[in-house]
């Protein structure tokens, strides 16, 4: 058994920049190459499994096909997702609705509770995280005269940060800022707000504001972390949230650190640095940019080296 490496789908955004090339050394299709899929089973962008013997497969058949590798999960499909998102400009503000929502409203369509860490940002950077209406009825007012000053909370943000963003949550990255998202296996998004952008061929994006009314939780529900710190060996281990839909942390390796996971399977994105995974008598490279899955059943294993990871399972 060894772990699954997998190979990143990129997407072309109006929002978009150069910087996962620049960042991470990625083969991107073009210098608006807003989101690397690192992790993902959703059929609007599977990744491909890169090595051993399941090679060339996609994560999506993979986990139909072979669902001992994460302990036979009563999930129909692969429920997480891991982006890096490269706003190098406003992402639109927008909001996702929840499981229930979307099962009805998009054809079976797992809702979007998500969460970012912030890789990295320009200075003074901000986001949209919230808004300030304190009924639907005000809300709806606000969207529809298009009060986006008095409807939106913005928040500075620094590199480092974590925001946890359940469904029902408005928000939106801002121009500046490089992400890891982990959220759930979704592609649902509905569009509140585009700065009255126009695409390629100079049409308006289109708006989703009923179903954005319909499921953004009012008022605003505070969503703070208090991420727990775990001194390990030569590690350092952040757990930043633990919920419903997945459980997120960070691993700082310094060193060598032993790893035991046998009834979970994990999700592993290096977001700085370099180092090994060491485990049964096999050595895997891991840099920067690398994206793994740890089976369930793998085993102890070790991380030698000077890296980060962000790391999640469900």
């Amino acid at each position: 058994m060894q772990p699954l490496f997998l190979k990143p789908v990129f997407k072309e955004r109006i929002w978009g920049g150069s910087a996962l090339k620049r960042e991470f050394g990625y083969d991107i299709p073009n210098d608006h190459t807003g989101e690397c899929w690192a992790i993902s089973a959703h059929p609007n962008g599977p990744s491909l499994i890169e090595n051993g013997s399941y090679a060339g497969m996609t994560l999506d058949k993979l986990w139909q096909e072979h669902p001992e590798l994460f302990g036979n999960p009563k999930e129909e499909v692969f429920p997480l997702l891991t982006k890096i998102l490269d706003a190098n400009n406003d992402l639109s503000v927008q909001v996702h609705p929840d499981d229930a929502y979307a099962k009805v409203h998009e054809n079976g369509e797992l809702g979007k509770t998500e969460c970012w860490y912030i890789i990295d940002c320009k200075e003074d950077a901000e986001m949209v995280f919230g808004h300030n209406a304190r009924s639907k009825e005000e809300l709806t007012e606000w969207i529809h005269e298009g009060k986006w000053n008095a409807f939106l909370r913005r928040v500075k943000i620094k590199p480092g940060d974590f925001f946890f963003v359940p469904s029902g949550t408005i928000h939106a990255l801002c121009e500046g800022t490089l992400v890891l998202e982990t959220q759930q296996s979704s592609d649902t998004t509905y569009r509140v707000y585009d700065y009255d952008r126009r695409d390629a061929e100079g049409n308006l994006r289109e708006l989703h504001l009923e179903k954005a009314i319909e499921v953004t939780t009012v008022p605003h529900q505070v969503t703070g972390v208090a991420p727990k710190v775990k001194e390990q060996e030569d590690a350092r281990i952040t757990t930043f949230v633990e919920s419903a839909f997945f459980t997120v942390y960070k691993w700082e390796i310094n060193g060598k650190t032993a790893f035991s996971f046998d009834e979970r399977y994990l999700l592993l994105s290096v977001i700085k640095g370099s180092g090994q995974l060491i485990s049964h008598r096999e050595q895997f490279e891991l840099k920067k940019g690398t994206h793994l899955i740890i089976p369930v059943g793998f085993g102890e294993f070790a991380i030698e080296g000077n890296c980060e990871l962000i790391v999640s399972h469900t």
